[in-house]
């Protein structure tokens, strides 16, 4: 039995690749990891936030979860409020509500920039660094384990 050669294709790369075709890489990612993990469907939003007296955003916790897994995605406080407990209570309450999701495996990524210490003395261990960035920046994937929870 002889093998038939595809048909002939085109590749290219861009520096700025079009919307559409971008959607069209993430929709077609999408079929394929819902057909393997049905259970994909089920990723939720997650957020914890903090504002001042006149309502102001100054901090948000910003991530999502699937099954027993919570991923931070995005932590920031005006520099104004850091180094007053306001990032960490609002990853505290981020975590809580994962909890209430049944969440016991957090993780998240952080540039060495930001805050792998921070992390670390809340629980996170490092899981991987991936070095090579410029400037010598390094990024962390770092995880914890609520062992309550897990």
């Amino acid at each position: 039995m002889s093998a038939t050669a595809p048909p002939a294709l085109r590749f290219g790369t861009s520096n700025n690749p079009p919307d559409d075709r971008v959607a069209a890489v993430d929709a077609g990612l999408d079929s394929h990891n819902l057909a393997a993990a049905p259970g994909l469907r089920d990723v939720r939003p997650l957020a914890a936030f903090a504002e001042d007296a006149a309502g102001r955003l100054v901090g948000g916790a910003v991530g999502r979860t699937w099954g027993g897994c919570c991923e931070l995605q995005q932590l920031w406080v005006d520099a104004a409020r850091r180094g007053h407990g306001v990032g960490t209570r609002l990853l505290r309450d981020f975590e809580a509500l994962a909890r209430q999701r049944g969440c016991g495996t957090f993780y998240l990524t952080t540039l060495s920039f930001q805050a792998p210490d921070y992390y670390r003395r809340l629980g996170y261990a490092v899981l991987a660094r991936i070095d090579g960035y410029p400037d010598g920046i390094s990024k962390f994937l770092m995880q914890k384990i609520d062992a309550a929870q897990a």
